[in-house]
């Protein structure tokens, strides 16, 4: 999937690209305000203690870093893989756009990836992908439902228009997504009060398959545009 296994920056043609399945989502819950605050804080504290660490800057005896910075936020690693269990954990301490003043770009992983995504009080979390969303959900148990909707992709190409599926996580909830190996996503997060909770079931596997040097979050990831859109690309929300 990657020209080059360790570049953190390599680009994709977004006209020629087809995703090569769909996202599923779920919604899972809603809090109240207080408990849905204490939830994400507690989650984003983990991370951003982990960013004043020395021990999580450096590279372990493994050769793993794990406090890493992505596009949409500060990423820990959690959990590590090892040689008998492939997979890892993340928690990502998401930017808010509109503080930052862009969105991140439309990308794809090289492995697959299971995430939830928890929000607190007046904070949403725009989920955006190429292809349109499978949302789940089971009478009588799933608790909400989620309204996706259509623009169009920013910043493509002369020429090139691509149609852009959307859904909003509303605050003060969780919303599970299974994203498969080579599906085309971007999360942004309009609010303070946002945390993924993702696990990579893939992580060695795809380290190995792709040749990359380590377990690195943006060399693991290929992007659909060169430069990330202004925020009023994603912060312009539904209401």
């Amino acid at each position: 999937m990657k020209h080059e296994a360790n570049a953190e920056n390599e680009v994709h043609d977004v006209a020629e690209f087809t995703d090569a399945a769909r996202n599923v989502v779920t919604p899972v819950l809603q809090l109240p305000e207080d408990i849905a605050l204490a939830v994400v804080n507690a989650f984003t504290k983990i991370v951003r203690d982990a960013k004043r660490s020395e021990s999580a800057t450096t590279p372990d005896g493994d050769g793993i870093t794990r406090f890493q910075t992505f596009e949409e936020g500060d990423v820990y690693m959690l959990e590590a893989p090892f040689d008998d269990f492939f997979a890892d954990r993340y928690l990502m301490d998401f930017y808010n756009v509109e503080e930052r003043g862009v969105c991140s770009r439309m990308h794809m992983h090289t492995g697959l990836r299971f995430v939830r995504m928890m929000t607190g009080p007046a904070t949403r979390i725009r989920v955006s992908s190429l292809s349109p969303f499978e949302i789940t959900g089971v009478t009588g148990v799933t608790p909400f439902t989620l309204a996706p909707f259509e623009d169009t992709l920013p910043d493509t190409p002369p020429g090139v228009v691509r149609t852009r599926y959307n859904l909003v996580v509303p605050p003060c909830s969780f919303v599970d997504m299974q994203i498969p190996r080579g599906v085309s996503h971007q999360f942004n997060a309009v609010g303070e009060h946002a945390v993924i909770d993702s696990v990579h079931p893939e992580e060695s596997v795809e380290t190995f398959r792709e040749k990359m040097s380590g377990f690195k979050m943006m060399a693991q990831t290929v992007f659909l545009a060169d430069e990330l859109p202004a925020s009023d690309t994603c912060a312009d929300l539904p209401a």
